[in-house]
């Protein structure tokens, strides 16, 4: 073994990764769209940070973006 990963092992580590940052962005976004406020004011900013900063976006949005109702 030469230390390289074959396709089937690549897949087999980075879709569990990628099935949780879909969920999570996806609830995440669907949690963005139903809320009328956020912290910060700005949904379009936290969209954003929700799509583009992979897992952490998603998580950061739960802990410190939500507004309480």
């Amino acid at each position: 073994m030469d230390g390289e990963l074959s396709a089937g092992q690549l897949i087999a580590l980075v879709a569990p990764l990628a099935i949780v940052q879909i969920g999570l962005m996806a609830a995440a976004l669907y949690d963005l769209v139903k809320r009328e406020r956020v912290k910060g004011g700005s949904k379009l900013l936290w969209g954003i940070v929700v799509v583009v900063v992979n897992i952490i976006g998603p998580i950061l949005y739960f802990v410190l973006g939500r507004e309480e109702e």
